[in-house]
């Protein structure tokens, strides 16, 4: 839940970037979020250098970057650490049979291949595809 939910509050962000700061609420509202949990999420995410926050009637959160320049991968590394399928890609030392293990090269490869996804994907790109779908949807009968 935690990258799901990061990730969608930062493609909100993305979606009213330029617009000023949103509130806390507001992203909440619409992404069907849990305030107190995305209020962590936002700290975080603050934390890291993908947002900037401002506390007040005025305040809210903006993104510190343009959307084009922050990845998924950036971002869910940040949110849950290891993007690997296994602990044993990061840590072989921690598994006896990595040396000899069949399988590890395979999970190599899809590890390897959903890491240049991920960072290949901007939350810019997400944003724009969030809303070509609002839109087709909103016509929808």
């Amino acid at each position: 839940m935690k990258a799901d939910y990061g990730m969608r509050a930062l493609i909100d962000l993305a979606q009213h970037y330029g617009q000023g700061a949103i509130q806390t609420a507001e992203i909440a509202r619409r992404q069907d979020i849990p305030e107190p949990y995305l209020d962590q999420l936002l700290t975080n995410l603050r934390k890291a250098g993908f947002i900037r926050s401002r506390r007040g009637p005025q305040g809210g959160h903006v993104l510190a970057r343009p959307p084009a320049q922050i990845t998924m991968g950036e971002v869910l590394q940040t949110l849950e650490g290891s993007l690997s399928p296994l602990p044993c890609l990061d840590s072989p030392q921690d598994c006896s049979q990595s040396a000899g293990c069949a399988q590890r090269d395979v999970w190599v490869a899809i590890a390897q291949a959903t890491s240049e996804i991920l960072f290949a994907t901007t939350i810019g790109a997400l944003a724009e595809r969030q809303a070509q779908r609002e839109k087709a949807g909103a016509y929808q009968i």
